[in-house]
């Protein structure tokens, strides 16, 4: 998940050479994400003609990007163009590791599985029970599992695994807080002993998390917005920012971008509050008329903003309601 660079000239560019994550495909290509989705391993992506294949160095996630935004972006430290699951392996005493793509509540979580030991049909595709093998949890409680996973072709030694997730556990929803942990028994490592391999990872139906500080009801008054979205956050030793224009504002008939000039944003975009924090904010003010449209005391209104890198690969809206005092 990442969309601009320190200054906006730079964001415009990159934003011009990503290939499409998100949107169906319109011409039978899928997009990286779409593919992903589907069971395709992320080293296994395939990009259209010009572009090139790099991987989200936080979580590997893949992109098809030119070039040239291939090599700003491997600069920054942003991505790389060899995905990381040979460093992950010589980090393990055998050849068995697993990968987790994550996922938002009520989507699906790839996971993918990697131990030659499984690989008991040279020349065919094994298809292997979980039971025993592989589980899952939100919060400590097991969900439930595909009985079967499936080596992703004759061989290699990878597995597939789809893991529908919940919307609520034990009644309740899922939110920001909540932990998925994704554990692998490891019958016989290198050294032939039994193991547990296991990963885990905050669950949210969105990373990106919007909030407003010190007002943002009053006509007239100024106001902070406030989001935290880590994957804005690309330079680590230096205060990134998001363009105004990606926040939608809604009310009754009104719709607009927080580029508006009624808002009076200061500064001209949202600021991150400090290296490396991916906490966003931008003092902006309640305007009495929008486009010859009056705000009233009363009104509802919306900041809506999408989040297009969520852990589960989908686009996500992100909503702020608040009513006019």
């Amino acid at each position: 998940m990442y969309y601009w660079f320190f200054i906006a000239a730079i964001a415009v560019f990159v934003f011009s050479n990503f290939q499409d994550s998100s949107s169906e495909p319109t011409d039978g290509y899928m997009s990286p994400r779409m593919q992903v989705l589907q069971g395709v391993l992320p080293s296994d992506v395939n990009c259209k003609s010009g572009f090139e294949l790099i991987f989200k160095t936080s979580n590997n996630m893949p992109f098809c990007v030119k070039p040239e935004t291939a090599k700003r972006l491997v600069e920054r430290s942003w991505g790389t163009t060899t995905i990381n699951l040979e460093k992950a392996k010589t980090s393990l005493p055998s050849s068995q590791m697993f990968e987790v793509i994550p996922a938002a509540s009520g989507t699906a979580l790839n996971f993918y599985v990697y131990d030659d030991d499984l690989n008991t049909s040279p020349n065919g595709v094994d298809i292997i029970s979980t039971s025993g093998l592989v589980e899952a949890t939100i919060n400590g409680v097991r969900i439930e599992i595909p009985s079967k996973m499936v080596e992703t072709s004759p061989s290699s030694g990878k597995f597939y695994l789809r893991i529908a997730l919940p919307d609520t556990v034990n009644g309740e929803e899922l939110d920001q807080d909540d932990i998925v942990l994704v554990r692998y028994n490891d019958e016989s490592d290198a050294a032939g002993e039994t193991r547990v391999v296991s990963s885990s990872f905050p669950l949210s139906k969105a990373f990106a998390n919007l909030e407003l500080a010190d007002g943002g009801k009053r006509i007239g008054h100024e106001f902070t917005l406030r989001i935290y979205e880590p994957d804005a956050n690309l330079d680590s030793k230096n205060e990134d920012k998001i363009a105004l224009g990606s926040f939608e504002f809604r009310s009754g008939g009104i719709r607009t971008t927080l580029a508006n000039p009624v808002f009076n944003a200061r500064p001209s975009y949202l600021l991150e509050t400090g290296p490396n924090s991916g906490t966003f904010e931008v003092k902006i003010e309640m305007p009495r008329s929008i486009d010859g449209k009056t705000i009233h005391i009363g009104d509802l209104y919306e900041i809506r903003y999408i989040d297009t890198s969520t852990p589960s690969g989908t686009s996500e809206k992100v909503i702020l309601k608040e009513r006019i005092g």
